[in-house]
């Protein structure tokens, strides 16, 4: 990708990741490196420790097991010298990141965005990340830059995809079309794009990235009973959604609708 570029899924078949650069530089962070004022003071992203809480047995370390890859070791570990390359941190979560800014924005060129700004913040943050559990990090950045987008906007843009997307020719499918095809139909995407964005948020990220309560409260900021506010009507909101859009459709079949006497 050409420095300062946007990110975009599937520009590389088989290496779709290792090209996303930060800032017009080609180096990965260094964990020793210092970071200017204005980064210090722009970025707020403190990891929150959630699943990992039971890391520690009798004040020491969990050893890894043989089955921990990437950042799940520095994780559990603590040594630095275990994270991963920039470029296989990025092909380890790019998927990941990419898929939640989707279902949150709900259309590709704000979720290639989203992914892009997610990685650029965390090539700045990188060597103050603490041991805590990486993934709710990357949660935690993403859904922050997608409500900010949202209050910046003051609504949140909604691009329909072209009819015949599904026809445009590639060697691999690339994220947008894997987790938009076999995850979710376009009634439901539609009708989660119909949410509030602090509901939209809170469902995604329990019924479709499948996080507690405890962890949303901890990636949005906010109260245990808020999480559950929210998710409760955020549900109600979705099946009045598809409810009143079913009856919509039905109605507007040929012979669909309700004879009267």
């Amino acid at each position: 990708m050409e420095n300062g570029g946007r990110w975009h899924p599937g520009d590389q078949p088989g290496n779709t990741y290792t090209d996303l650069r930060v800032a017009g530089s080609s180096e990965p962070p260094h964990h020793d490196g210092g970071l200017d004022q204005e980064d210090l003071t722009t970025i707020k992203m403190a990891p929150t420790s959630m699943s990992h809480l039971e890391q520690f047995v009798d004040t020491e370390w969990v050893e890894p097991s043989d089955e921990m890859t990437g950042t799940a070791v520095f994780d559990a570990t603590g040594d630095k010298s275990t994270m991963p390359s920039w470029d296989e941190l990025v092909r380890q979560h790019a998927d990941r990141v990419y898929r939640l800014a989707y279902r949150l924005s709900g259309n590709q060129h704000d979720a290639e965005d989203l992914t892009q700004e997610t990685f650029i913040r965390v090539f700045r943050s990188l060597q103050n990340y603490q041991p805590g559990t990486f993934e709710g990090w990357l949660h935690r950045i993403t859904t922050n830059l997608f409500l900010d987008m949202v209050r910046r906007r003051g609504r949140i843009r909604m691009e329909a995809l072209p009819e015949d997307y599904d026809r445009v020719p590639a060697d691999d499918p690339n994220p947008e079309q894997i987790y938009h095809d076999a995850r979710l139909g376009p009634d439901l995407q539609a009708a989660l794009d119909s949410l509030p964005p602090e509901f939209r948020a809170a469902v995604v990220l329990c019924d479709i990235e499948g996080l507690s309560y405890e962890e949303i409260g901890a990636t949005l900021d906010v109260k245990l009973g808020t999480v559950r506010s929210r998710i409760h009507r955020g549900r109600q909101a979705l099946r009045d959604y598809l409810a009143n859009h079913s009856e919509t459709a039905t109605s507007a079949r040929p012979g669909g609708a309700a004879k009267t006497a």
